[in-house]
């Protein structure tokens, strides 16, 4: 007689959002069963299956699982400090975007300008805080000088970063500018000046090093695939089968930054790597997949990442963009075209990969030092 497997109900914070989390064991009969539950969610992040707390029920849930598993619901009424650390902190001080309502047409205009769904939530996000902080006045009667107030206190109060200094400022020009059609720089909003850090970069030995360390083929095949492409990590994680063409060596990346698609070579190393793991994992839909033939994540390939930098013996901090920097660099040490490499990285202009020249040994050691003249 086989022992049906337990569901655990949690209550936990998942992107700001109160929920309901099913933990188990991974089962793919009991998968399939709690995905027929009404408003049902799966988080790649934290790898659970969940539903909002507004839409939850126990007595549906409890009479759909009884069937096949045990329901495990102590912990909504008492979570015992053992399983306090699974779940994820709630931050009060953005409780409020879960109850301010966007106004008409905000999310609907984003959808329409097919932007990205990071930079959907990033804008919503950012909206919501401006609303809540307008306490209520109508948005077509706040002046010019009331934002650039608000951003100024988010600066001085918050420390925000530059970066999220631009996304705020162009969160809330999106709605006076696409939302309400009105004239574009309607607000004169100060712009931080753009800081211009050079990129992090491995040696060839370091990724090697990173490459050889790697048992896993899965995890090889990730990384060989990512810095001999280029790529940024979503790009890794949207590859679907049907992208590659082995025959010519290519893959086709869709939807990327700015919504473009680009073709770039794959090397025949990677090619081959490819292949010998496509036959051992046999993945169905996505190169890389994860639970539940979903495509894997992007806390999933940090770590996998992190974890080949510590068994190659690297302990300066090693990500997954600084791959494709690294790839730019060698490419462009090598002599490489810069023209090239912008349009293998899908740059709109050579102002940005220009800047792989500064991190370059062989465009350094072309400089010489008047001291060599002594």
């Amino acid at each position: 007689m086989s022992t049906k497997p337990t569901v655990t109900l949690q209550k936990c914070t998942h992107r700001n959002q109160a929920i309901v989390a099913f933990r188990f064991e991974y089962d793919k009969t009991l998968i399939e069963h709690i995905r027929k539950l009404p408003h049902m969610r799966w988080s790649q992040t934290q790898q659970y299956w969940y539903q909002a707390t507004a839409l939850f029920n126990l007595n549906t849930v409890f009479e759909h699982l009884k069937p096949i598993a045990y329901v495990n619901y102590a912990p909504l009424y008492n979570t015992p400090a053992s399983e306090a650390t699974l779940q994820p902190p709630a931050i009060p001080k953005y409780a409020h975007r879960q109850t301010i309502e966007l106004p008409h047409g905000y999310a609907e205009k984003l959808e329409q300008k097919r932007y990205s769904e990071s930079t959907q939530r990033t804008y919503v996000a950012y909206f919501k805080d401006f609303v809540y902080a307008m306490n209520g006045k109508p948005l077509d009667a706040i002046s010019e000088e009331r934002i650039n107030a608000y951003i100024l206190s988010l600066i001085k109060e918050h420390n925000i970063s530059s970066s999220q200094q631009n996304q705020r400022i162009n969160a809330i020009k999106f709605y006076y500018e696409k939302v309400l059609g009105k004239e574009r720089m309607l607000f004169d909003i100060d712009r931080p000046r753009r800081e211009k850090r050079l990129p992090e970069v491995l040696s060839k030995n370091e990724i090697f090093s990173l490459i050889k360390q790697t048992k896993n083929i899965k995890h090889k095949c990730l990384i060989m695939l990512i810095y001999s492409c280029g790529l940024r990590r979503s790009e890794a994680i949207n590859i679907q089968l049907t992208d590659m063409n082995s025959k010519r060596r290519t893959l086709l990346i869709r939807h990327a930054k700015g919504n473009k698609d680009r073709t770039v070579p794959i090397p025949e190393k990677t090619m081959n790597i490819i292949k010998e793991y496509y036959f051992k994992h046999k993945p169905s839909t996505w190169l890389f997949e994860g639970v539940n033939h979903q495509p894997y994540s992007a806390t999933s390939i940090d770590k996998v990442i992190k974890r080949a930098a510590r068994n190659a013996g690297i302990t300066r901090r090693v990500y997954p963009h600084i791959l494709r920097h690294s790839f730019a660099t060698h490419h462009l040490e090598q002599g490489t075209d810069l023209r090239h490499i912008q349009v293998h990285l899908g740059h709109s202009s050579t102002k940005t990969t220009d800047i792989y020249t500064h991190v370059s040994n062989k465009a350094i050691a072309r400089i010489k030092n008047p001291i060599d003249d002594f």
